[in-house]
């Protein structure tokens, strides 16, 4: 694409984004906002009506002269399918344009699932997704597909997903091929971090870390409003980044890995541990340790477990070590916890915020939010939604 080309569809996608992000707006507000001119704005504006991805919707206030015209995106232009491709779970949804749920579904599955009854599993998903997929215009616009590992994104290869014991799977191919739909793939975290910059509350925000907790552990990185991908496009895998030369070996390969130390698997360890040294309550004992769950951990930490709440406090100290390094490399505005650690609760939160704030050197210089994602556990399958509609205008990396 040329540069004339490429910087159209960036002005494209911006002013989409601008009227999504304002629900209704006029041609001029949006000249202001994206600091394109007029003429600029109404031709391109005219283009997406034509398209149909945009519509006019009534008339805004007048301060002397013409009611300006206001723009909306149309929702009802397409549907979306967005899935969330977990460890131990799938998450799938069907949105209209604008991330509105019309189809959800959530199934948990075995760690180290066979991959032929994973994909079959998915493709059972994904049918039910288009079952329900209203009429529309354009039908259904796309899958955007998150996946726990490292992802070749032109190509949507996996090339490794360690905790799905994945090696070169091409992923993107097989399910094209499937269901004869365009498929959009990248890093879960990469998907978490667009959910929160389309759908959360933090749109305005052009430095933002997104670090994404299940069983493993991985970044979204938002810099001066584009994803950072590195020179490969491989950038954000903090969970593999190594703190302790002594420890196991992570699903990686590698010896001590951060998410070894700050995940749900390390609480899972932590309160093993505890108990194995003698540590017990009534809510954790010998007989209970190898049926609880992460969630049940997180709801005894809450009811009073002693054991439960110094799980909970090594394993937020532990990931605030990693968010101090991240802090003190790209130094963003905002941290946003998700996935799973979006139901770790108040107790996870303080913690966190307390050693991120002792152990980063450039945070006593300004002041650095970190949240808890208000998207919780849909922040991945927003994200793909978001992932489907920018790579369809042809610039990804713009958010």
């Amino acid at each position: 694409m040329g540069n004339h080309a490429l910087l159209k569809q960036i002005n494209k996608l911006l002013i989409l984004k601008t009227i999504l992000d304002n629900k209704m707006i006029s041609r001029a507000k949006i000249s202001r906002l994206v600091d394109l001119n007029k003429a600029t704005v109404s031709n391109l504006t005219d283009e997406l009506i034509k398209e149909g991805y945009i519509v006019e919707k009534g008339y805004g206030k007048s301060k002397g002269g013409r009611r300006p015209v206001l723009l909306q995106v149309n929702k009802d232009v397409g549907s979306i399918i967005g899935i969330d491709l977990g460890v131990d779970y799938i998450h799938v949804i069907l949105s209209n344009f604008i991330g509105e749920i019309i189809f959800e579904e959530y199934v948990n599955i075995k760690m180290e699932e066979p991959k032929e009854k994973l994909l079959n599993l998915l493709f059972d998903m994904i049918e039910k997704a288009i079952d329900k997929a209203p009429p529309t215009p354009k039908g259904i616009l796309g899958i955007g597909i998150g996946v726990p590992g490292i992802v070749e994104k032109e190509s949507g290869i996996v090339l490794i997903a360690p905790n799905l014991k994945w090696k070169n799977v091409h992923l993107k191919s097989i399910i094209e091929q499937r269901f004869n739909l365009p498929v959009y793939i990248d890093n879960e975290a990469n998907a978490g971090a667009l959910g929160e910059k389309w759908f959360g509350e933090w749109g305005k925000v052009s430095d933002l870390i997104y670090l994404s907790v299940g069983i493993g552990l991985g970044a979204g990185i938002i810099i001066d409003n584009k994803l950072f991908r590195g020179a490969a496009g491989f950038a954000g895998e903090v969970g593999h980044t190594t703190i302790n030369f002594q420890d196991d070996v992570c699903s990686c390969g590698n010896i001590g890995c951060l998410e070894n130390f700050a995940s749900e698997r390390a609480l899972l360890s932590v309160i093993k541990k505890l108990v194995k040294e003698g540590a017990e309550d009534r809510y954790i004992s010998c007989e209970n340790v190898d049926e609880i769950t992460p969630s049940q951990i997180i709801q005894a930490a809450m009811d009073g477990s002693r054991i439960c709440r110094m799980a909970v406090l090594e394993v937020a100290e532990k990931m605030a070590i990693g968010i101090a390094n991240l802090v003190n490399i790209f130094n963003p505005e905002i941290v946003i916890v998700g996935n799973k650690a979006s139901f770790f609760g108040d107790l996870f939160l303080e913690k966190l915020r307390e050693v991120v704030n002792q152990k980063s050197f450039i945070a006593q210089f300004y002041d650095l939010k970190i949240e808890v994602s208000k998207l919780k556990d849909r922040a991945v399958v927003l994200g793909c939604i978001a992932m489907v509609i920018s790579d369809m205008l042809s610039f990804p990396e713009y958010v």
